[in-house]
């Protein structure tokens, strides 16, 4: 699917507005889809030429509650929903509505996008002999070394059998 841009959008819903072409023909035309044709309508009647001005905003878990609770309790489509509230897409409204429904109202709250930073402090800390984090340190190294040896015994063991079939055979 192609990109437009705000002047794409702009010409495409004068040349509806003209009312020669219909949104089939405009949505052939220029490659975008009735549907597409559609919305871009609406967002100009909507807002003006402000609808296509491109905002990087990230909503708010509130403000995306508040959009489905009026797409809900209005009955309106996610096309117009993403219109009255000048939300570029109507698929963001449709993708909260399917988070909200699997998650609930965590799934809404953005999250921190990027690599998580590191958490400082030294994880090396040795703790102080005979103390209770020392004492367990101990033997979960030692069960390691235990489950090792009983790894390499049974290795041993069954290299042991193999040599001894193949001197019978």
């Amino acid at each position: 699917m192609a990109k437009f841009s705000p002047e794409d959008k702009l010409s495409a819903v004068f040349r509806w507005r003209d009312g020669k072409e219909t949104h089939a023909s405009i949505a052939a035309s220029i490659g975008a889809t009735k549907a597409m044709i559609g919305v871009w309508v609406m967002q100009y009647e909507q807002n003006g030429a402000e609808a296509f001005r491109k905002s990087y905003t990230s909503y708010t878990a509130p403000f995306k509650l508040d959009v489905l609770n009026y797409m809900n309790t209005h009955g309106t489509s996610p096309n117009a929903t993403a219109a009255i509230f000048q939300i570029p897409s109507p698929a963001l409204i449709r993708k909260w509505r399917i988070q909200f429904h699997s998650c609930g109202i965590d799934a809404l709250i953005p999250k921190k996008k990027g690599r998580p930073t590191m958490k400082k402090g030294n994880k090396n800390v040795t703790p102080v002999e005979g103390s209770v984090e020392a004492l367990q340190q101990e033997v979960e190294r030692l069960r390691m070394e235990n489950a090792y040896l009983k790894k390499l015994n049974a290795l041993v063991q069954s290299k042991e059998k193999l040599q001894t079939k193949t001197k019978r055979k």
